[in-house]
């Protein structure tokens, strides 16, 4: 794997394998045959350290703050398997049937669920665009100086 400049700026990011290829996928197929205008249109896929794959969708309601984004459903289902050690995420996002380029294109993850990341899948690695395509990157890069009670008061550190 080579390093890269990811493009936000200062983060390093690696190549994608094989392996991280088919997570993109299993994200691309899991929002194809589930994708619903105005119900879902972020499909996640995330791999624990065992090599289990989890994929979910973005469920969104007509009170935005109820809505919950596809990251977060694949964090909770695997945790609610047991598994509690996040390797890599990757988010994609269907394109609207108004939109011309009907291609699913890997999407960063909004800033609530880089903090759910950050909390849930210390030491992940999450897939997001790069200047020349799909790049990995240390969820603590795309969350720097992130808030946090001391490591006392924190059983999750």
């Amino acid at each position: 794997m080579t390093a890269q400049t990811d493009p936000i700026g200062a983060a390093t990011a690696e190549a994608l394998g094989p392996g991280d290829h088919a997570l993109i996928d299993a994200a691309r197929e899991a929002i194809a045959r589930l994708y619903a205008e105005n119900r879902h249109h972020i499909g996640a896929a995330l791999r624990t350290r065992s090599g289990r794959i989890y994929t979910a969708v973005h469920l969104d309601t007509y009170v935005g703050r109820a809505s919950v984004c596809a990251e977060a459903v694949a964090v909770g289902r695997a945790l609610a398997d047991g598994e509690s050690e996040i390797d890599m995420i990757v988010s994609v996002r269907h394109p609207r049937p108004s939109e011309a380029d009907r291609t699913i294109r890997i999407v960063s993850p909004c800033g609530i669920c880089r903090e759910l990341l950050a909390d849930f899948a210390r030491g992940c690695r999450v897939v997001v665009p790069g200047e020349e395509g799909a790049v990995a990157v240390p969820v603590d890069e795309l969350l720097p100086r992130k808030y946090s009670v001391p490591k006392s008061r924190n059983p999750r550190q």
